[in-house]
Parts: structure tokens; sequence; C-alpha cells
């Protein structure tokens, strides 16, 4: 037998981003429906650290995003990275924390996709100390129970909560997001906010999103 699983790094058809991306929301919300239990019968540590789970796997949804767009063998490749790498998929966390102190419009939440920032890897150990005894610092051993407190616990399992109630896509979603998003993603913001716009729009066409106001171009424009 193979000491590791191969891991597939090539290019992706929109059906099987799609296939992906729903798996992940799938996944993320059994996780956090595991953590809620523990979360429930007060074992903190392992529901934070399961919260945790749920949230990168929720974050696969963003990297897979770009993933599908990709055009070069060296983007394709650096998307897969992303992928597999665990701080990657954890930007998004701090989102509520944004919006309780004031955020509303989508540039008000550029920070999280700050590469210096540390938020991302703030999750990631909160993650190995809730699974893992460790000798840290000037050898000061760290026990879970000892370290993550329900405060903590109930945060994380909420905010996982929050990204695990996303709506499965479908081939559509990602064939116009393609279209839309792509090509604008590493250009200027405006390029990327417009492509923004008229994927919602085209996707309020097709009743894959709600009629009535564009609501991505409200949180744009205005906040929400």
């Amino acid at each position: 037998m193979r000491k590791k699983l191969e891991q597939y790094k090539g290019a992706l058809t929109p059906s099987q981003i799609t296939d992906g991306m729903n798996a992940a929301i799938r996944n993320a919300r059994r996780l956090v429906d595991d953590a809620e239990l523990l979360l429930n019968d007060r074992r903190y540590p392992t529901a934070a650290s399961l919260a945790t789970l749920s949230i990168e796997e929720s974050g696969k949804l963003m990297v897979l995003r770009h993933l599908a767009g990709a055009k070069t063998s060296n983007e394709i490749k650096n998307r897969w990275r992303e992928y597999r790498y665990h701080t990657k998929k954890n930007v998004m966390w701090p989102f509520s924390q944004f919006l309780s102190k004031g955020a509303s419009k989508l540039k008000d939440f550029a920070n999280l996709f700050d590469e210096n920032s540390e938020h991302p890897y703030l999750l990631d150990q909160v993650k190995q100390i809730g699974f893992y005894t460790d000798c840290l610092g000037k050898a000061h051993w760290s026990e879970p129970e000892k370290v993550i407190d329900e405060k903590l616990a109930v945060q994380l399992v909420n905010t996982a909560k929050i990204f695990a109630n996303a709506k499965e896509v479908t081939e559509t979603e990602i064939l116009l997001w393609i279209q839309h998003v792509s090509p604008y993603l590493d250009k200027s913001t405006a390029d990327a906010e417009l492509g923004l716009k008229k994927w919602y729009e085209e996707m309020q066409y097709l009743g894959l999103k709600p009629a009535g106001e564009n609501k991505m171009t409200k949180f744009i424009d205005d906040g929400i």
C-alpha cells in the first residue's frame, strides 16, 4: 500500500469544481453538527477544533472558485497549494468580528485577505491546541482543557455554523463565475467589483438568485 494518498493537482472542469464545492459544503455541515454535539456536552477543546475544521472546509469554496478560472499550469499548481494549505482556507473566520466593528461594504473586509495578517495562523494554532498537548514558550506544557474555554468554543462553533449554511452550487453558477468574475480577480478592484455585479445579475436572470434588488451591488456600493 502507498504510504500517502495520491492527491490530484491538475485542471478541473466546471462540473468537477461544482462537485468539489458541494462536497465541501456537506462536510462543513457535518463537522459543525459534530462540534455542536460536543459543545453541548461541554467538550470545549474538541468542539473548537472541529469547528475550525468546518471553517476550513467552507473556505475551500473560495479556493475552488479561483481554481475554476485558473488558466496556466502555474496558476493551477498555486490554487491546489492553497486548497491543501490550512491557513489559506480560514481567512474568513473573523468576518463576524469585522461586522461587529462596523464593516459593511465589500472593501471593508479587504484586510481579511492581507497576506501579512496573523489571524489565519491564530486559528490554525487554536485547532492544534484543541487536539494535542504540546510544549510551548519557555517549556510550558499546553493541555487542551486548560487552554480552550467555553467562550472561545461557542464563538468558533457559531462562526462555523454561519459559513456551513451556504447553499449548494450548480454548474451554471460556476460557468457564470468563470465568465464574469475569474478574468478580473487579479485586475483592478473596480473591474473585479463590476464582474461580481454582473455575475449576480445574470444569476438573478436565470433564477439562481432571488429576484429584485441586486444584493451584490448593494454589498459593494452601500453595505449590508
